[in-house]
């Protein structure tokens, strides 16, 4: 028979093991919701502009309010998490989005919708870089590889079903129906995270907050205001091209990014720590994740306007002629796990690289004359470099942080994948735009070059596949509570 020492330690391990399920199906859910949020609404807009008498311009203000304000607050929130829990961060913003979405199904007009999808950025900037330094607080270095693949593959599936799911939804029971898809799974998630404590946070705390000294809020600002001011350029540019407002658009952004850089060099307790603001592994992998993101959703909007026009197809067909690059980002996902673990954060994204820039030169030469299968072919190559790419960049940037810089780290992995995805589709608009009718062949080579950068910056990564683990280990990294050993 057990003594009561000897039982609770016999225990331990078991809290660890469901503490790091939850945290992984938090970190699941929580992505998945973001993903679906943003593909179902593209497919609700022109249903909720018709129900609303709204203009075409204040339905895209739905979407821009959301980029913006999420862009602008990730690091910050990053922070937060880092300072409050990731946990109780990851719960207050999950809560929060679910709120927020059951409130834009019941708004009576598009100011309401607008101001809400603000406020549902806010809390989305509050949710995502915590679901990625929960991962780094439950894990292991060497164990995040696999975690951080099915959180892909999950987003993956995610923005393959949503528009399936977006217009089903909007068929049958309006747009209203899209906002009230997130209400029940944030609420049990939240709750589960409320009331499930990490096993350490009974001992040590080594698992809740764990960073000390005042919030840099000047720093967090002047962030805020470049990435804001970025994304708003990047949105204005397509539509309206290089005006009096873009460009001051762009003077705000270097002003505000050069005096950042300039805050964090001198504070005590800066936004982003030297440890990842230096890191050379860091930065490339961040480069890599704009790079990759840009060429990704650019060469889907461009391919997507293309099979829809002068190929003629609806967007069902679109759906089915692009589905393989769906199917390999999530089957993919997981066999980048693997190699990163084989072969290293180096190799593994070389190869991801290769063949994401591939796919989008095999896109580029689409014509009326292209058939099913050498497009799906391309979206073939382009679903599964992009995955194998955001697994092994995502690891470097999580694996490098150490636990109490997680959540800026998150926040930072984020923050890329937010800016790639306007940057792409700004580049590939604008091109378009120049060249009205034309192929994508233009736009697409573009991308092409956009995603080989990827290859120089890859050159930036470690090598050996033990050296990013073995790196950034810590005591809390190998301890029972957070190992299950």
């Amino acid at each position: 028979m057990n003594t009561p020492a000897t039982g609770d330690a016999a225990a331990r391990p078991s809290r660890a093991a469901v503490h790091r399920w939850l945290t992984l199906a938090g970190s699941v859910v929580g992505a998945v919701i973001v993903a679906l949020d943003g593909t179902v609404l593209t497919i609700a807009q022109p249903t909720l502009q018709r129900d609303l008498g709204a203009s075409f311009a204040q339905v895209q203000w739905a979407g821009t309010g959301y980029l913006i304000a999420v862009a602008g607050l990730l690091v910050f929130s990053g922070r937060l998490g880092d300072r409050l829990g990731h946990q109780r961060v990851f719960a207050f913003g999950i809560l929060g989005f679910g709120a927020v979405s059951a409130s834009i199904a019941l708004a009576p007009g598009i100011g309401w919708v607008i101001a809400l999808r603000v406020a549902q950025g806010v809390f989305g900037a509050l949710l995502q870089p915590a679901t990625l330094g929960m991962l780094r607080a439950a894990y292991p270095p060497d164990r995040l590889g696999m975690p951080i693949a099915l959180r892909t593959s999950a987003i993956g599936l995610a923005a393959a079903a949503g528009p399936l799911l977006g217009g089903a939804l909007v068929s049958h029971f309006g747009w209203r129906a899209v906002f009230l898809l997130n209400v029940v799974p944030t609420l049990v998630m939240g709750v589960a995270a409320l009331i499930v404590r990490a096993p350490a946070e009974a001992g040590s705390g080594s698992a809740g907050p764990t960073t000390a000294g005042d919030l840099d809020l000047p720093g967090a600002c002047l962030l805020m205001v470049a990435l804001a001011a970025l994304v708003r350029t990047l949105v204005a540019v397509p539509e309206t091209g290089w005006t009096g407002a873009t460009f001051a658009g762009t003077a705000v952004v270097a002003v505000a990014g050069a005096a950042f850089v300039r805050r964090e060099r001198r504070a005590a307790n800066p936004l982003v720590p030297s440890e990842i603001l230096g890191s050379a592994a860091v930065g490339a992998a961040l480069g890599i994740l704009v790079a990759a993101s840009a060429a990704m959703l650019g060469t889907l909007f461009a391919a997507a306007y293309f099979l829809q026009g002068p190929l003629g197809l609806d967007p069902l067909e679109t759906s089915l002629w692009a589905l393989p690059g769906g199917v390999t980002m999530v089957l993919g996902a997981p066999v980048a796990a693997v190699l990163l673990r084989r072969f290293g954060p180096r190799r593994t994204a070389l190869a991801g690289t290769l063949v994401l820039t591939l796919g989008v030169l095999l896109l580029s030469r689409l014509d009326e004359s292209s058939a099913a299968l050498p497009v799906g072919l391309g979206f073939l190559l382009l679903g599964g470099g992009f995955a194998t790419v955001m697994v092994t960049a995502t690891a470097v940037v999580v694996r490098h942080a150490p636990v109490a810089s997680a959540g800026v780290a998150g926040g930072l992995q984020q923050t890329a994948m937010n800016i790639g995805p306007v940057l792409g589709i700004a580049v590939a608009a604008t091109l378009m735009a120049a060249a009205p009718g034309a192929a994508v062949g233009l736009p697409l080579t573009t991308l092409a070059a956009f995603s080989a950068t990827g290859v120089l910056l890859a050159l930036r990564l470690p090598g050996h596949k033990n050296t990013v683990g073995a790196a950034q280990e810590s005591p809390e990294d190998v301890s029972p509570a957070r190992t299950g050993r």
